[in-house]
């Protein structure tokens, strides 16, 4: 992590989908090596029924983008 990117950084996306868009970190995760961005490359999974949960649903979930595709922003 040579870029030193924490929680509550400003970053831009400088790589794939999402290229050029500004986000605030919400999670980094060092050993897979991606960022969890506020907003960005969010997706809806959904839930099978079980005992747990009986009506099934649907739930948001980040994915991770990875932090060779990141910038910081400067100040």
């Amino acid at each position: 992590m040579a870029q030193n990117l924490k929680t509550g950084d400003t970053v831009k996306v400088i790589a794939g989908a999402h290229k050029g868009e500004t986000a605030k970190i919400v999670k980094v995760s060092p050993k897979e090596h991606k960022a969890y961005l506020e907003g960005i490359n969010v997706v809806e999974r959904h839930i099978a029924k079980s005992a747990y949960r009986p009506q099934g649903g649907k739930k948001t979930v980040h994915l991770g983008i990875d932090l060779s595709n990141l910038k910081k922003e400067g100040k």
